[in-house]
């Protein structure tokens, strides 16, 4: 539903995008992470329609967004970074006006309201004006108008930045509840993002992909996966040097009584270390295997290493700067 071909972008000598492509199935939520400056935000602008790209094109539910723009563009919803409002409107007023932008009318229009305010549970404030409105609630009525037409493609950028923990609660459930009939893009540089709602993850640095696979994978790529962690307090001497025995450590880190047990070629060391601890008879008060860490992928992907691209790239915020001047996709003048 979601196709992205070799998208580029460039402002003067900076090349912001470089060459993206990845296509999204209905029923997935992709996370399409990177630092900030990765350019995350004009990637997402192309897509939408926003920002015009220098190379490359996105098709959108079968419509291209440079040649079918208006047809493409009513197959999203999108909810910008820092999404706008109209302050002064009340909140029925504003997903009135949103409503008729996008061609609903009369009965039609305030049938569709009503069923937003319903499902983004906004009937409690749907008479305030905007600007009153807590960060949280306003983020509900931007995701109120992002869905107003029930588009099959829902991009979101950084939608959680910046809330508490229970009204990211919150925005997270209502994209689970909408994630099984829908493309869903999520930009971010949250990755607890990641785990909390996404199928699938893409991470963008200096402007190229550098991984895209699922959350899982990405943690099978961490130095830590497999990691086998054992607390052993009342251990002899001897302990450091029977665990070294085991033929599937590669090495073994200690800080105070805790033994961190690195596996041989992914090797599964949880069997061996179990039957060691028997044979020795040791008491541990800690044993577990970890499953990775997102935040190590991220940084080595990040970060120059093994991505075959230099870690000083000019910074998004150039690019974002560059793309206020630009004009968007689809304008005549």
């Amino acid at each position: 539903m979601l196709e992205v071909k070799n998208l580029v972008k460039t402002f003067g000598p900076l090349r912001a995008v470089d060459g993206v492509s990845f296509s999204v199935a209905r029923g997935e939520v992709l996370g399409f992470l990177g630092p900030n400056g990765a350019g995350k935000t004009t990637t997402m602008r192309m897509i939408t329609g926003f920002l015009p790209p220098s190379a490359g094109t996105a098709v959108i539910n079968g419509y291209d967004i440079l040649d079918q723009t208006i047809l493409a563009k009513k197959q999203i919803g999108y909810l910008p970074e820092n999404a706008p409002t109209y302050g002064d409107m009340t909140v029925t007023n504003f997903l009135r006006f949103a409503a008729e932008l996008r061609g609903f009318h009369g009965k039609a229009r305030n049938r569709r309201v009503d069923e937003v305010v319903e499902k983004y549970h906004l009937a409690g404030v749907r008479y305030q004006s905007v600007d009153t409105l807590s960060k949280g609630y306003n983020q509900r009525v931007c995701f109120a108008q992002a869905i107003l037409h029930d588009p099959p493609v829902l991009i979101m950028d950084e939608p959680t930045d910046g809330l508490d923990p229970n009204q990211k609660f919150a925005v997270r459930n209502l994209i689970r509840e909408m994630a099984a009939e829908k493309v869903i893009v999520i930009s971010t540089h949250i990755l607890e993002e990641v785990d909390a709602v996404c199928s699938r993850a893409i991470i963008i640095s200096r402007g190229a992909i550098v991984a895209n696979c699922a959350p899982a994978e990405l943690r099978a790529m961490s130095e830590s996966y497999g990691v086998v962690e054992l607390v052993l307090p009342d251990a002899d001497k001897n302990a450091l040097a029977a665990l070294k025995q085991l033929g599937s450590v590669a090495r073994v880190e200690v800080s105070g009584a805790r033994y961190s047990l690195f596996p041989a070629d992914r090797a599964n060391l949880l069997r061996e270390v179990t039957a060691l601890i028997h044979q020795q008879s040791w008491q541990p008060t800690g044993l577990r295997v970890l499953d990775g860490r997102l935040d190590d992928v991220f940084r080595k992907l990040t970060t120059g290493n093994g991505t075959g691209r230099a870690p000083d790239a000019a910074p998004e915020t150039d690019a974002k700067q560059a793309a206020k001047t630009a004009p968007a996709a689809g304008e005549e003048n």
